[in-house]
């Protein structure tokens, strides 16, 4: 499947430190530094039924951060992403609004991928889709039928959480609050015949009316968790650096996908697993079940300036819930015309100690509210008042510019 076009991004003018990130399952702080050529990340892509919202791109533009920041302390950076262009809420909405699920999802994607060109958001080196992954699906599934850990109920394939020794240790979440969450999330823990409430569907028999695909299983298509567990496998290998992804898929989705890939291969699935804050909207998160959504692309479509609605989303750090207002969203485009004003200055106040202080934030856990004020700081300080000769920076406007399209993503 084809990614977007990706932006012109500078080479940093300095290295950063070693990224330390939040890990969920630890709990706490580790350094990623890669332990093979590149880094390497896989972030759970979209189901495309609907247009990319406030939480879908708070959450893409994240782990953008995390893959500038490891650019900027000197790595090269393998990302991979995938898209769930079969699945159920992709079928439903199709059937809703009567249009072929094929051109459903194509359309929605391509959407998805004019927003993130417009957000700046690097794009995966492998972009993947469901569909075209099923043979790696179906291998994984024998894997893991080799090692016992697959059942059949009727005619659908089920993964036995029982098999791997490590269930639980990525969400960290007791077996109540595991049995609460599964259902509201695509689980089946009342479905008749299951071993264990909590076992995951790993490839569900074809039914009337819906898409299916020729496998040694018989035909039908594949569970959500088993898809992105194979893609990751295929394109990164195992124990990759970071999983990532919404905090919505601490579990199942990610507990699954580490699961399935443990008890495959004997070894860890990754080295940290990092998750993005719910938004929320109306005093809710913002969900298409709810429909209280702000989508990228009316934005943009009114004008709205895509890098107010970056700075925007970065004005949050990246592992809180928050709520997406317009107020929020009018402060950040009078940010950014303070910044392009500082800017256009060219002399200003010194930049070096800017740069160092951003790549620090963003190197400390993707600390961007900290990395932003900074930059507030420095544009009121070249704003206002007099420069004085000998603290002002005449290069300051070159390095501010590379810095915030570096590091930031922000092009201004």
């Amino acid at each position: 499947m084809r990614a977007w076009t990706a932006p012109d991004v500078p080479t940093p003018l300095v290295t950063a430190p070693p990224v330390r990130l939040h890990d969920t399952a630890t709990g706490g702080p580790v350094e990623l530094v890669p332990q093979a050529d590149a880094a390497r990340l896989y972030v759970c892509g979209i189901t495309p039924y609907d247009a990319t919202h406030m939480g879908h791109a708070a959450t893409y533009v994240a782990f953008d951060l995390l893959n500038r920041a490891w650019r900027s302390a000197g790595h090269a950076v393998r990302f991979v992403q995938n898209v769930t262009d079969v699945d159920d809420p992709l079928l439903e909405r199709a059937t809703k609004v009567g249009i072929d699920w094929v051109a459903l999802a194509e359309r929605e994607t391509e959407l998805f991928r004019t927003d993130m060109e417009a957000l700046r958001v690097l794009p995966p080196d492998a972009y993947v889709g469901a569909v075209e992954s099923i043979p790696l699906v179906i291998a994984l599934i024998e894997r893991l039928q080799e090692a016992g850990a697959v059942y059949r109920v009727d005619d659908d394939l089920y993964f036995s959480v029982a098999a791997d020794a490590d269930f639980g240790s990525e969400s960290g979440y007791s077996r109540e609050l595991m049995l609460e969450i599964f259902p509201e999330r695509g689980g089946d823990p009342e479905r008749p015949g299951k071993k264990d409430p909590l076992d995951a569907l790993l490839w569900r028999a074809e039914r009337p009316g819906e898409p299916s695909w020729d496998s040694p299983f018989g035909p039908g298509r594949p569970g959500w968790h088993v898809e992105c567990a194979a893609i990751a496998l295929e394109h990164l290998g195992t124990t990759f650096d970071v999983q990532g992804g919404g905090s919505d898929l601490v579990f199942p989705h990610h507990e699954m996908c580490a699961g399935h890939v443990q008890v495959a291969e004997g070894a860890p699935f990754a080295r940290a697993y990092a998750h993005a804050g719910m938004v929320a909207y109306d005093g809710e998160k913002m969900s298409k079940s709810k429909g209280n959504l702000v989508f990228v692309s009316a934005l943009r479509a009114s004008e709205v300036d895509p890098m107010a609605i970056r700075a925007t989303l970065l004005s949050h750090h990246y592992r809180s819930d928050w709520e997406w207002t317009d107020a929020d969203l009018f402060a950040n485009v009078d940010r950014i015309a303070l910044w392009r004003r500082a800017l256009a200055l060219g002399a200003g106040a010194p930049a070096a100690p800017v740069v160092d202080g951003v790549l620090a934030a963003l190197a400390a856990d993707l600390d961007a509210p900290r990395a932003l004020a900074l930059v507030d700081q420095w544009a009121h300080a070249t704003v206002g008042g007099p420069a004085i000769a000998d603290t002002s920076d005449p290069d300051a406007a070159v390095t501010i510019h590379r810095v915030l399209d570096s590091a930031l993503g922000l092009a201004l």
